[in-house]
């Protein structure tokens, strides 16, 4: 399945815990003042990509702890990080996801029919993201909370969820 992309990591040690597989998607709505990824921006920019092919390319590296999705904002291209998400489960890898909404916020999205066909299929598999990732780190980056102390987040307003947790 086709992916925008804005650039793939293959030996992140800062985007969750161990060594990590990170796939940067292209396009965001948030547009946090002090992003460090500004150029994830455009949905225009990057390039496309295949949902197998960066499946082939973890699989490629035995020493994974687990994969991050991160952008940009992977939960606006949910449809084909699902597929690569289930695979990446089947794997027996770990999944943390980065986003700049929050968590009640994803909840409200997924728990009301869009108005739109494509926005409903991209809700349902934001729904399916939720309980196939172990981790959710959520919330807009805010400079004025900027903490570079914390380990794995940006600002102190962003938390990190076990997903897990949530489900007992």
């Amino acid at each position: 399945m086709k992916i925008r992309l804005a650039g793939l990591v293959d030996d992140s040690i800062v985007d969750g815990p161990g060594y990590r597989f990170t796939v940067f998607v292209q396009g965001c709505p948030h547009h946090c003042p002090g992003c460090h990824n500004p150029k994830t921006h455009d949905y225009a920019g990057g390039y496309e990509g295949d949902t197998d092919e960066i499946f082939a390319k973890i699989m490629d590296n035995p020493l994974l702890q687990g994969v991050t999705f991160s952008g940009g904002e992977p939960m606006d291209q949910a449809v084909p990080l699902a597929e690569l998400a289930k695979k990446i489960k089947a794997a027996g890898l770990d999944l943390w996801i980065y986003t700049g909404y929050t968590y009640e916020a994803l909840q409200e999205k997924v728990s009301h029919p869009a108005d739109d066909p494509r926005k409903d299929e991209n809700n349902a598999a934001v729904r399916e993201l939720l309980t196939l990732a172990d981790v959710l780190v959520d919330g807009p980056f805010i400079m004025e909370q900027r903490d570079i102390e914390l380990c794995f987040r940006g600002s102190r307003n962003q938390r990190i969820i076990n997903l897990h947790e949530l489900d007992k």
